[in-house]
C-alpha cells in the first residue's frame, strides 16, 4: 500500500509513531514544517532521506553512544505491518522504546540563526560569553553545548542555561548529555570535512533505556542541522544549506505568518527535495535511490 490507513499512536510534525509493543514504529512522512507551522504540502522523498541518514549516523557513532535503532529493513516489523511494507520501505525505523529526557541537545559549532541574534545584541550566545567581532558563519572558538526545553508542537522551544539543565535532569544526566553531544558533533564535523560539508549546528535528543544515555529520534539530518557547502563557505554572509532554508526563504517573502500557511510553488518544492538528496549522497558517500522502488 501506498500510504498507512492504521492510525498513529501519536504523531509529531514529520512523523508518525506506532506502538508494537515492545518496540516503537517511527514513521518518517514526507511533511514539512517551517516556523512551527506544518505545511500542507509535502517534499518528495523527504521522510526516507531523514530516516536513512539517521540509520547512516546511528550506526557510524554506535561506539560513542547507544542508540535506539533496531532496524529500518520491513522485514524486520512486527507481522501486521507487512501489508504497508511498499509505503513503509526506507522511511521507517523499528526502535527499542526509551523514556525521553526533556531537554533538546543542541551544540552550536558556527555563529548564526537565534545565537548571531543574541551575540549582536549582547557578546553572548545563550548566555555564554563570546570574543567580540564575530560575525555570522563565523567558527567559535569551540562547540558550545546550549541546551533548551522541549516544547509541545506549536509551542517554541526555550534556550535554557547548562545550570538550568542540571535543575531539570541533575547533574549526572546533565553532565552525559553535554558531554555526548559535543563528542558525537565533534566526531559528525570531522567526518562532514572530509565530505565536503560544515556541521554548523545540530540538535540531538535523548532518552534512557535500559539506565543508560541513549541516542533517540533522528540523528544529524538536514531537518535538525545546518549543513553547509564548504566550498562556498565565505565567513560574514549568511550560507546557503541544504536544508529547508529555501521553504523559509520562500515563506518570509510571502507570507505574513498568520492564519493556515500557504501552498508552495512547484519550484520551491522540486528545489527543497533536490537538496535533500544531495545532502544524502554528499553525507553517504552513495547516490540516493528509494527503496519504495525497489520493495
Amino acid at each position: 500500500m501506498s500510504t498507512m490507513e492504521r492510525r498513529p499512536d501519536s504523531r509529531g510534525k514529520v512523523r508518525d509513531i506506532y506502538d508494537t509493543g515492545d518496540n516503537l514504529l517511527m514513521v518518517a512522512t514526507d511533511r514539512i514544517s517551517a516556523f512551527d507551522y506544518i505545511l500542507p504540502d509535502e517534499i518528495p522523498f523527504k521522510g526516507e532521506i531523514l530516516n536513512r541518514i539517521s540509520e547512516f549516523w546511528f550506526k557510524k557513532f554506535a561506539d560513542i553512544v547507544p542508540n535506539h535503532l533496531v532496524s529500518i529493513d520491513t522485514a524486520d516489523f512486527p507481522a501486521e505491518y507487512a501489508e504497508y511494507a511498499d509505503y513503509l520501505a526506507g522511511r521507517s525505523m523499528l526502535v527499542k522504546k526509551a523514556e525521553p529526557i526533556m531537554v533538546e541537545c543542541i551544540v552550536r559549532g558556527y555563529l548564526t540563526g537565534s545565537g548571531k541574534k543574541t551575540y549582536d545584541e549582547d557578546g553572548t550566545v545563550c548566555g555564554i560569553k563570546l570574543p567580540e567581532g564575530l560575525v555570522e558563519a563565523s567558527k567559535l572558538p569551540e562547540p558550545l553545548f546550549t541546551p533548551s526545553t522541549k516544547a509541545a508542537i506549536g509551542d517554541h522551544d526555550e534556550n535554557i542555561s547548562y545550570e538550568r539543565c542540571v535543575e531539570l535532569v541533575g547533574e549526572d544526566i546533565a553532565s552525559q548529555l553535554r558531554d555526548l553531544s559535543l563528542k558525537i558533533y565533534t566526531a559528525a564535523a570531522e567526518y562532514a570535512a572530509t565530505r565536503g560539508i560544515i556541521i554548523a549546528d545540530t540538535k540531538f535528543e535523548f532518552g534512557i533505556i535500559d539506565g543508560k544515555v541513549t541516542l533517540i529520534d533522528e540523528c544529524l539530518t538536514p531537518d535538525s542541522s545546518r549543513f553547509w557547502p564548504a566550498d562556498t563557505y565565505e565567513e560574514g554572509k549568511v550560507q546557503p544549506s541544504y536544508d529547508k532554508q529555501y521553504v523559509r526563504n520562500w515563506l518570509k517573502a510571502n507570507w505574513d505568518m498568520t492564519g493556515d500557511a500557504p501552498h508552495l510553488p512547484a519550484e520551491v518544492i522540486e528545489g527543497t527535495s533536490a537538496r535533500y538528496r544531495e545532502a544524502y549522497e554528499i553525507i553517504t558517500g552513495e547516490k540516493f535511490e528509494s527503496m519504495k522502488e525497489q520493495a
